[in-house]
């Protein structure tokens, strides 16, 4: 009888000493789990870090760049309590300034409150003023049209070295080219097209700034004004300074520059007929010599230094393929119209 007895309380020890390390880990993991969501990454350091949240990335993706900005201490624990709590579906798409002072549920609050969330908008290069306008009423930041007359209101000019205000004042829209393009984050909830302006000029100036007071030869508005054509006439990087060269030949020998982009610049449908090539406009560089009277675009810095520092070459003539997009050149217009007939019917 007593050794029987003995059978029967080894089993039960085995699961008591089981239950004993099953609670052991299960305290750990909660004291790990506690400690990683009330400990900051570096209590104290308050210095802003951007972070950006993408449109429909996932949590995975998330807590994965928030590793990596150093932002919090565990990756799981980010997720579990995001999960449990049901935020996983509540994050909002923007850009946030978060500090490594911050706890995960205080991550979590911010990134999932739309008050402070920055809308991310991208202006590709070779947008117009315009674009600029319709892409702002779109995200629903202003009633159609607000941009346009902000940049015509605009006043500001003995901040900007590169503004010439005499000329500038002449064009349909007031700083057109001058907008660099690039990405910008704003506050919906506190914008102002103004502030939108002064931030894209002082982009322009830092991008660009020291490199337009380096030329001695040539206007500011015509440098901005042919870089605003090569932006529209050609996107591929290696033939943009090419083409600058051949269209800085063609202007200097007086010749047309016959670029069909200058013409669409005052057309809503962006598309041209035989009656629009015999236009009589300043801006139909196939009838009026030299350049229009201003930039058809705000252009990437790409065409800007192109147009700065064009590519001599024996080219007079080129034309873009209509099916591949690859650059054609020519010598002469005979070669010219042999590609035209070759590449574009």
């Amino acid at each position: 009888m007593k050794k029987r007895h003995n059978k029967n309380i080894k089993p039960l020890r085995y699961i008591i000493i089981g239950l004993i390390i099953l609670a052991v880990f299960c305290f750990y993991q909660y004291s790990r789990y506690q400690f990683n969501i009330e400990t900051p990454v570096e209590p104290g350091n308050t210095s802003n870090i951007s972070f950006v949240i993408n449109k429909g990335e996932n949590l995975s993706n998330i807590a994965k760049n928030l590793i990596e900005k150093d932002l919090i201490l565990d990756l799981d624990t980010f997720k579990w309590y995001s999960k449990l709590g049901g935020f996983d579906r509540k994050v909002v798409a923007g850009r946030f300034i978060l500090n490594k002072n911050l706890t995960i549920p205080e991550i979590v609050e911010i990134i999932t409150n739309t008050n402070k969330s920055q809308i991310i908008l991208t202006i590709p290069e070779g947008s117009t003023i315009i674009d600029i306008d319709k892409k702002l009423t779109d995200l629903e930041i202003i009633t159609a049209g607000d941009f346009i007359k902000a940049v015509n209101a605009f006043d500001d000019y003995d901040k900007y070295f590169f503004l010439n205000k005499e000329t500038i004042n002449q064009l349909p829209h007031q700083l057109e080219g001058y907008l660099f393009p690039d990405t910008y984050y704003i506050n919906p909830l506190n914008f102002y097209s103004e502030n939108l302006i002064q931030l894209m000029l002082n982009n322009f100036e830092q991008k660009i700034g020291e490199d337009l007071k380096k030329e001695q030869t040539r206007s500011i508005n015509d440098i901005i004004t042919m870089a605003s054509i090569v932006e529209k006439e050609v996107r591929t990087k290696k033939d943009i300074p090419i083409v600058a060269g051949i269209l800085w030949k063609r202007l200097d020998n007086n010749w047309l520059l016959g670029a069909d982009a200058t013409l669409l610049y005052l057309k809503e449908d962006r598309t041209i007929d035989y009656q629009d090539l015999k236009e009589d406009s300043k801006y139909n560089t196939r009838t009026k010599g030299g350049l229009p009277p201003g930039p058809i675009s705000n252009p990437g810095l790409e065409s800007l230094k192109a147009t700065l520092y064009p590519q001599d070459s024996q080219y007079w003539f080129y034309l873009t393929t209509l099916d591949t997009g690859e650059v054609i050149y020519a010598k002469s217009n005979e070669d010219h119209n042999y590609n035209k007939a070759k590449y574009l019917n």
